[in-house]
């Protein structure tokens, strides 16, 4: 799992513009291990990019890893509006 987060800061880090703003908080429940993404406001249209098109890569660089047990993976980004 320590190795997910790893991967995941790897890609995300050089994509923004705020670094040191980057975010990466990981819960479980019974189905997911999930890792919530945080970025700072300015920089979530990078992460996002055109019609989505950042994001799906990053959540298919994530979701080919091999997790060990049953669970799934999910990467949330959030923009921090909540």
């Amino acid at each position: 799992m320590k190795d997910l987060q790893a991967l995941v800061l790897t890609i995300v880090r050089p994509l923004v513009t705020q670094p040191d703003q980057v975010q990466l908080e990981v819960s479980e429940s019974e189905e997911f291990i999930e890792y919530n993404l945080t970025v700072a406001p300015e920089d979530i249209g990078r992460i996002i990019g055109k019609q989505g098109r950042v994001a799906k890569a990053i959540r298919t660089i994530v979701y080919s890893v091999r997790v060990n047990g049953p669970k799934k993976v999910r990467l949330n980004i959030l923009d921090g509006k909540e």
